[in-house]
């Protein structure tokens, strides 16, 4: 609750640890029968997109005005030189055409950090599509988002949904690779966390 308070504030670095913590003791509450797993995930990934889209709108609008201080600096040099290089106009204009150009393409570039594309498909569950939470990998190799593999064995039946094979719930192993990638990935592109 301190979290969605905090976040409500928007306080998102104070609501994103609380949430990060009660996710950390659901995770571990050995009563995963009234596991609020699911919610507290739903709510950090909510706090963390919302608090990366801050930070991008900050990011952007600072990388705007930078942009614009470098073009209205080029323009003033190219003017300068124009008045010092009477009869080598061309040069100097062909010069700052391309100066401008570079520009736009470093300013295009530093722009691709914030923009969304899609997610790797090796960090995404091959059941939802969506990104890795509390990624398990089967004895046969496949990585499958925890709870989604655990309704499929209970509702669907005791078996690999992609292979086919045998598969009873004691055999999934927490996939710490997988984890710790998505972590990475989120860490570097926040807009990962969009949730709907």
């Amino acid at each position: 609750m301190l979290g969605l308070a905090l976040l409500q504030r928007e306080e998102y670095a104070g609501g994103i640890k609380e949430l990060e913590k009660a996710l950390d003791l659901e995770r571990g509450d050995p009563n995963p029968k009234g596991s609020m797993v699911e919610e507290i995930w739903q709510e950090l990934a909510e706090a963390k997109y919302k608090e990366w889209e801050h930070a991008s709108t900050k990011r952007s609008w600072d990388l705007q005005n930078l942009k614009e201080a470098c073009e209205t600096a080029l323009r003033q040099k190219h003017l300068l030189e124009e008045s010092e290089m009477e009869g080598f106009l061309d040069d100097a204009s062909i010069s700052n055409a391309e100066q401008l150009r570079a520009l736009e393409k470093v300013f295009q570039i530093a722009a691709e950090a914030d923009t969304p594309k899609e997610v790797p498909d090796h960090l995404c569950c091959k059941i939802t599509l969506d990104i890795f939470r509390d990624p398990v990998i089967t004895p046969s190799g496949v990585s499958y988002e925890r709870s989604v593999i655990l309704d499929h064995l209970r509702k669907v039946g005791e078996f690999d949904p992609i292979t086919r094979e045998r598969l009873d719930e004691s055999q999934l192993i927490s996939n710490l690779a997988i984890k710790e990638a998505v972590h990475a990935f989120l860490d570097k592109h926040g807009w990962a966390y969009r949730t709907d």
